[in-house]
């Protein structure tokens, strides 16, 4: 059996041997939690957010909601750095002239006017799309964007290949016959289907693209992907082609997992021509953004038989209303947009966070800044 190695192992690891080594050194640097950051942030981009000259400048961040321990253990890491938690937006626009940094579900048009002395934005998630439409921000030179791309990439790959082995073994059909109390060996509607040897390309091979397909590798598959940059791809992934390479590429595939962040170029990515070019009998997997795919076109992919199946944690529109025809396809599996949660997530939120708040009150470049104008 081939081993399926997560990223989070190599970081556990860091702890346990910083732990180890404690009682030889007592002030260890870096510290574990900052070790786990390092790893996952990205250097790409890094920007400084506010210059910190010899004395350090007093700054003021709104978070969203945080204990009284949390902000605590900030306030011991980040002597010059004051965290007001727990504003509404109504509260956060009338103080919005003492922010210097903020959780973006402050970030509206009207607080962006207010706050001359803004200088860092934080996303919570990875997809950047539903600012990129606020331009005192994208406009703004002078304030920089980052966001927790590579953080949840672990559960989400989880769960794509979860909802992916949920329809090439017909469990939800096992799963309805044990409801009913009925043994329905050789009565599945179709042939269970094995991964192994089987090709899946991965559209988008960034931090959660690349951990889907370390584990479709493990499961015996060929992994091909697209990818925009030239940045080196793992070992694990054959070939790798540029973003108009997709659709000669998807003649190849068996499944195609879909990791591309929602941008005006890959908004539709999946429309009639991509399905045509698909194999017959592939299988779609979308965990990135409902508007990468084409949703009348998915439809009909589905009644046709190009996709044998489809596993969507995330749906155009969003919420899926009750009547869509997705709903009763049998060869479909709907979830909520839950596929990035879990405890691992958690703690790699925190780490990210916790290093990014510690270099924006240093006057250090921030991780996972993100380009504005390409969005991501």
């Amino acid at each position: 059996m081939k081993p399926v190695t997560i990223a989070l192992a190599s970081s556990f690891l860091a702890v346990l041997t910083a732990n180890i080594s404690f009682a030889q050194a007592p002030t260890p640097t870096p510290t574990p939690m900052r070790e786990v950051a390092e790893e996952l942030g990205s250097l790409r981009n890094s920007k400084v957010a506010v210059p910190m000259p010899e004395g350090k400048t007093e700054l003021t961040y709104f978070a969203g909601a945080m204990s009284d321990e949390e902000i605590a253990e900030l306030g011991r890491m980040a002597p010059n750095l004051k965290v007001i938690a727990g504003l509404s937006r109504k509260e956060a626009l009338e103080r919005a002239q003492e922010a210097h940094g903020i959780d973006a579900s402050f970030a509206n048009e009207a607080f962006l006017k207010k706050a001359e002395k803004l200088a860092w934005v934080q996303v919570p998630s990875a997809g950047v799309d539903r600012y990129l439409g606020l331009d005192p921000l994208i406009e703004n030179d002078g304030i920089v964007l980052t966001n927790n791309r590579a953080v949840h990439g672990p559960a989400i790959a989880d769960h794509s290949m979860a909802m992916l082995l949920s329809l090439t073994r017909n469990l939800p059909f096992y799963a309805e016959s044990q409801a009913k109390g009925n043994w329905a060996r050789g009565e599945a509607p179709t042939k269970g289907v094995a991964l192994e040897g089987k090709t899946m390309l991965v559209v988008g091979i960034g931090g959660i693209g690349s951990e889907i397909a370390q584990r479709a590798h493990a499961f015996g598959m060929r992994v091909i992907g697209t990818r925009r940059s030239d940045t080196p791809s793992p070992e694990y992934i054959e070939k790798v082609g540029k973003p108009d390479e997709l659709l000669a590429m998807l003649p190849e595939a068996d499944v195609v997992a879909l990791a591309v962040p929602l941008t005006p170029e890959t908004t539709g990515l999946l429309d009639a021509e991509a399905f045509a070019a698909m194999k017959k009998g592939s299988y779609l997997i979308n965990i990135s953004r409902g508007k990468v795919v084409d949703t009348a076109a998915l439809v009909t992919a589905l009644e046709n038989g190009t996709l044998a199946g489809a596993c969507l944690d995330v749906t155009e529109p969003e919420p899926l209303p009750k009547n869509h025809a997705l709903w009763k396809m049998p060869h479909v599996i709907i979830t909520p947009h839950v596929a990035s949660r879990s405890e691992v997530t958690d703690q790699r939120r925190a780490a990210l966070f916790r290093e990014n708040m510690r270099r924006f009150a240093a006057g250090e470049p921030l991780l996972n800044v993100v380009d504005k104008k390409a969005g991501y």
